[in-house]
């Protein structure tokens, strides 16, 4: 019997999430607040592995956390994605960053 969908606070309010997606959710919440980090971000490719980055702000290099989970999963070989999810407070999140990947969905968890 399948799981049923769980309900989270999304960007554009209450939304039913697939199991799959709910452990996006908990990985993007625990890079962001592992580090400390403005953002945490974690996507799936289309084989189910999971890629999990948190935003970086440094001096010579400044990511989102969505960006720097796609440069995660690209350097492990990744070439589609599933879904994404974002954990921000600023409801801002850049898509581009996915172009190439495939059409994955995108949940924006306000943090």
């Amino acid at each position: 019997m399948p799981a049923e969908p769980a309900r989270i606070q999304g960007g554009e309010g209450v939304v039913d999430v697939d199991a799959e997606d709910e452990k996006l959710v908990t990985l993007a919440r625990s890079a962001r607040a592992r580090l400390g980090a403005a953002e945490g971000a974690a996507v799936r490719d289309d084989i189910g592995r999971t890629y999990v980055a948190a935003s970086v702000a440094l001096p010579a290099l400044t990511l989102t956390a969505l960006e720097a989970a796609v440069a995660v999963a690209a350097s492990s070989g990744a070439t589609r994605l599933e879904a994404a999810v974002v954990v921000t407070s600023s409801g801002d999140v850049d898509r581009a960053v996915l172009s190439g990947l495939g059409e994955p969905v995108v949940h924006v968890v306000p943090a």
